[in-house]
């Protein structure tokens, strides 16, 4: 069992509405991710309840359950609110193999009776794909079918869809998706939406530039009752990119200004909103952006601290985010090349091949 610090790294803020906190970790222990959050200063937090690279995991020890829920109590963490437990990454509910889909919903079904035995209320998880050449509409059913199905096997947790940062055959980086798989889920309590704050721009939607209307859209195809948790992260990805690559607070392309609306959006009070972004040797860089978050309640945008801040952070991020914005221009260029139509032979040229038609070959 980790050893109880007698004192932690950072304050905890409660009562701040807001419940700013990170993905925590759990080594040696499922209790352990109560102590980690509460060394960050976390008014919320997320853990992986068992390894999110294997399908299968020894089950969860008596012994852990206790003292989670008793650490829970100790430090005021709810974990029928508060803990936003992340599925893991082989789970693809909506593979059309129905050998593999059955093992993903095995693993699935295992997480959120984890999530039962420990009192927590919320499950994340990646909605997964239609896999390449699959048909997109019949794997949004297959996903909602097991989602269905697995509602019916548990009690209480809510099982939470994230959007996604991918397109094509990945299910949810669309918000219609999101829409589309609720429709189908029969117990509409038991499902909701987390949006991922770097997923949303990656997809194509500007959340930096275009808060309001982003969130007028997300209201209007999903529906702000639905909304349950934010994963927190940056983008070192420019928009639209497709490209799930987080990055510190104010140093990608979304910039401070977003996270400075997040922490004065009263739309997202009393609901986990999770930091992601870069974990480095230990967890400090997550308990200084809880404090960051902290401090950007009630700064406007033209304050004046904000705007050094803004500037210091963005120019941190400024070579990461020129590398990437590089790679693509020339994905895109590349992209363009392929698809622009072959040019039209000279006259000359015409005229050669017309009367040599070995010279086509030749200069082939």
């Amino acid at each position: 069992m980790k050893k109880i610090p007698e004192t932690f790294k950072f304050d905890r803020i409660k009562d701040l509405g807001f419940k700013f906190g990170a993905h925590v970790g759990s080594s040696g222990g499922i209790s352990n991710a109560v102590i980690n959050a509460r060394n960050i200063g976390a008014n919320s937090f997320a853990v992986f309840l068992k390894s999110p690279r294997q399908w299968t995991s020894k089950p969860l020890d008596s012994k852990e359950i206790d003292k989670f829920k008793q650490f829970c109590q100790e430090y005021s963490y709810n974990p029928a609110t508060d803990i936003l437990p992340h599925g893991s990454y082989l789970i693809n509910l909506a593979n059309p193999d129905d050998e593999k889909s059955e093992k993903s919903f095995g693993c699935f079904v295992d997480d959120l009776k984890r999530c039962e035995q420990l009192g927590i209320g919320l499950y994340n998880f990646h909605p997964g794909s239609a896999l390449k050449g699959g048909d997109h509409r019949k794997a949004i059913e297959k996903l909602a079918s097991n989602i269905n199905r697995a509602i019916k096997e548990t009690s209480t947790v809510k099982i939470v869809i994230e959007n996604m940062a991918g397109h094509g055959d990945i299910i949810g980086s669309n918000l219609q998706d999101i829409r589309d798989v609720i429709d189908m889920v029969d117990d509409k309590k038991r499902v909701g939406v987390c949006i991922d704050t770097c997923h949303a721009f990656a997809a194509g939607y500007d959340i930096g530039e275009n808060w309001s209307q982003f969130w007028e859209q997300y209201d209007e195809i999903i529906g702000f009752d639905y909304l349950c948790a934010i994963h927190l992260n940056d983008s070192k990805a420019p928009l639209g990119a497709n490209r799930d690559l987080h990055q510190f607070l104010g140093q990608g392309f979304l910039g401070l200004e977003c996270f400075r609306l997040v922490a004065n959006d009263d739309r997202l009070k009393n609901m986990p909103i999770i930091l992601e972004t870069p974990v480095k040797d230990d967890d400090t860089r997550y308990g200084e952006e809880i404090k960051l978050l902290e401090w950007l309640m009630g700064k406007t945008a033209t304050d004046t601290d904000f705007q050094e801040r803004q500037r210091d952070l963005a120019a941190e991020g400024a070579k990461e985010r020129k590398d990437h914005q590089a790679k693509y221009d020339d994905k895109k260029a590349k992209e363009s090349k392929k698809r622009a139509p072959p040019k039209a032979a000279s006259a000359t040229r015409r005229k050669k091949i017309k009367t040599d038609p070995g010279a086509a070959v030749e200069d082939s």
